[in-house]
């Protein structure tokens, strides 16, 4: 798959677990943001370390579905059990992914 539908992906996740948390009126934590960042950043440096093996999976379209899927339960449950600071970790999650895409983007040019 391509940068863009990873960033759609994103973005409509992200969307998911924004919406989440104005619906239910949560507070955005600031720890639990950072958390979820930092999750992602370390993800990302251990994914960097074995480009070939994520590609192979990463590039499944069930596998992209499936975690997207998985997402979206995530939000939802979250936005039920502990909106603050499930959602919160969530967004900052997925606000680091994007920011790696557009960072590659950017390397890329």
């Amino acid at each position: 798959m391509s940068l863009l539908t990873d960033g759609v992906l994103g973005l409509l996740a992200l969307g998911a677990f924004a919406g989440a948390l104005v619906a239910v009126d949560a507070r955005l934590s600031l720890p639990f943001f950072a958390l979820g960042a930092a999750g992602t950043a370390v993800f990302e440096i251990v994914a960097f370390r074995n480009t070939e093996r994520v590609r192979y999976y990463w590039e499944r379209p069930v596998t992209q579905l499936a975690t997207f899927a998985l997402g979206l339960a995530i939000a939802g449950i979250g936005a039920v059990v502990a909106p603050s600071s499930v959602l919160s970790a969530g967004i900052g999650a997925i606000g680091a992914y994007l920011v790696v895409l557009v960072a590659v983007l950017v390397v890329r040019r």
